[in-house]
């Protein structure tokens, strides 16, 4: 577990990080269905549609930037407002330290305070790490979307995990 690692709300200034730990993602791991890089631009809108309710936070080692984790609407449609998506990714040197599950717990405190209600994670298939976080910090397996997804030459399922915060 690493120590010393401080978590803080994103600031434009570490866009550029995390874009690169998400682009890492991308190309080596179907942590994310995305399979071409992102632009700083188009990373640029993904941060600016994230406001004071669905935040995004980073972790720190150090002063760098080395994780990161979202809080997004599940839906546009308002019945669905107190319901959200956490997603968060570590930089790959620092993976198995324990960063991936202290994002995880911030950003479930932050949507506690914001007043959710449920939590909802999307894991790909064959992403046990990301699974046993989010199954360790208190997210269920409600359902299995059988291959959904094409990655790596193969097709992928998808476990929803939803955590009930009331």
């Amino acid at each position: 577990m690493s120590t010393g690692v401080r978590i803080r709300p994103a600031e434009i200034a570490d866009l550029p990080t995390i874009t690169d730990i998400y682009n890492s993602a991308i190309l080596m791991t179907t942590a994310t269905f995305d399979t071409e890089t992102k632009t700083h631009d188009e990373r640029r809108r993904w941060f600016d549609s994230h406001d004071e309710r669905h935040p995004i936070l980073v972790a720190e080692v150090d002063g760098q930037v080395v994780g990161w984790a979202s809080l997004t609407r599940w839906s546009d449609r308002r019945a669905y407002d107190d319901t959200g998506e956490t997603s968060f990714y570590v930089a790959s040197e620092f993976r198995g330290q324990g960063i991936g599950r202290q994002l995880k717990l911030a950003i479930i405190a932050d949507a506690r305070r914001l007043g959710f209600h449920s939590l909802i994670a999307r894991v790909a298939e064959g992403s046990g790490e990301s699974l046993h976080i989010n199954e360790s910090v208190g997210f269920t397996r409600v359902g299995l979307l059988k291959e959904v997804g094409m990655k790596f030459g193969r097709r992928l399922g998808v476990h929803i995990l939803q955590l009930m915060l009331d």
